[in-house]
């Protein structure tokens, strides 16, 4: 497979190289925006700053859980912690789990009778765009931490 030739000398640093490669600045994009997003979420889940979490969280989960409502969702909130620490490791096989975790996160939200059908539908474009991430990945990120 050959490897496209970068136009110029700037190109060798990193801004260069974003400005160069549009597909490699969008890798960028969303791997900052996947650290950054879901460790404030998760490290929100032990403060409830942004919002009261609970309050997110399908009844039949809460019923099912052993720990109940809040102490499930600190598990939520290091489960997002360990994603975020995932993106900035190793994005090509992270953002497969955060995808996953994100239809989860829909599958609740849809299912919890909670009127979230806008934030079900939010979080479908956040699958979305990790996969895209995984996508980039393959190629930016291949063999690299």
């Amino acid at each position: 497979m050959a490897t496209a030739t970068l136009p110029s000398a700037d190109a060798e640093t990193f801004w260069g190289r974003v400005k160069a490669d549009p597909a490699f600045g969008a890798f960028w994009i969303l791997r900052v925006g996947f650290i950054i997003l879901p460790l404030l979420m998760g490290l929100d889940k032990f403060f409830n700053v942004m919002v009261d979490w609970t309050s997110y969280l399908a009844p039949w989960i809460a019923n099912l859980s052993p720990l109940g409502a809040q102490n499930t969702m600190y598990v939520v909130g290091v489960i997002e912690i360990i994603a975020a620490i995932g993106i900035a490791v190793k994005p090509r096989w992270a953002s497969w789990v955060v995808a996953a975790w994100l239809v989860g996160i829909i599958i609740n939200l849809v299912t919890g009778g909670t009127g979230t059908l806008d934030i079900a539908l939010r979080d479908l474009g956040l699958v979305v765009a990790a996969l895209a991430l995984a996508a980039l990945a393959a190629k930016y990120n291949r063999g690299r931490a």
